[in-house]
């Protein structure tokens, strides 16, 4: 197992670092910890598939494909990962991506600890350095205080319309911490919630949006 895990984190380290800061490799190796967290409280989890997974959540996303760039098949194939392995591991992927909150439907405690592991480290201190970082290279505002926020969207509208950083906040990052699926997910997400929370009144009164 380690040694196809070497493998496969030599290959996406190059991939990621290509990316902005919000998603480079210390995305993923943060993610990793998370999931490290989580596998502790779910013993019946395959620790392999988890971890693989984690190592090639990211590698397809939309926000950042380029021509000619490895996909998370192609990295597989190329890490002589079995069929079978890698089936587990795409799946896993699948049910990753919030979506504007039409994510797929969980299929496995693998699959959970992998979106549980990613979304903490969207939320809490680090979610705010994130969200602030990827906005920036993305050239979006700090805020608008005459956005509103949408509550419903499908995957088209959340992903088409670049709304400002503070309103990502409430479009998606706050709603987080009811999403999570196991316990030992929903009890580290909620300090991070708490610490997002009194982010966004000390902005607002600094802002005077209070």
């Amino acid at each position: 197992m380690e040694a196809l895990l070497k493998r496969c984190q030599q290959v996406v380290e190059g991939v990621y670092n290509q990316f902005d800061a919000s998603h480079d490799f210390a995305h993923i190796e943060r993610v990793l910890k998370n999931a490290e967290e989580i596998l502790q409280k779910e013993s019946a989890a395959n620790e392999e598939i988890v971890r693989l997974a984690v190592l090639l959540h990211d590698v397809d996303d939309a926000k950042y494909q380029t021509e000619g760039q490895l996909t998370a098949i192609d990295i597989l194939q190329t890490i002589g990962a079995p069929d079978n392995l890698s089936q587990q591991v795409l799946a896993c992927i699948e049910s990753v991506s919030f979506s504007g909150g039409n994510a797929k439907k969980l299929t496995s405690i693998e699959g959970a600890i992998v979106r549980d592991a990613d979304r903490l480290d969207a939320i809490g201190a680090i979610g705010i350095a994130r969200t602030f970082a990827f906005g920036g290279a993305r050239g979006r505002k700090l805020y608008d205080g005459s956005e509103k926020a949408r509550d419903q969207m499908s995957e088209a509208d959340y992903r088409g319309r670049e709304t400002a950083s503070v309103t990502h906040f409430y479009e998606k990052l706050l709603l987080l911490k009811e999403l999570m699926v196991t316990e030992e997910g929903k009890r580290l997400a909620q300090q991070r919630h708490d610490y997002m929370v009194g982010f966004l009144k000390q902005l607002e009164r600094e802002i005077g949006l209070e």
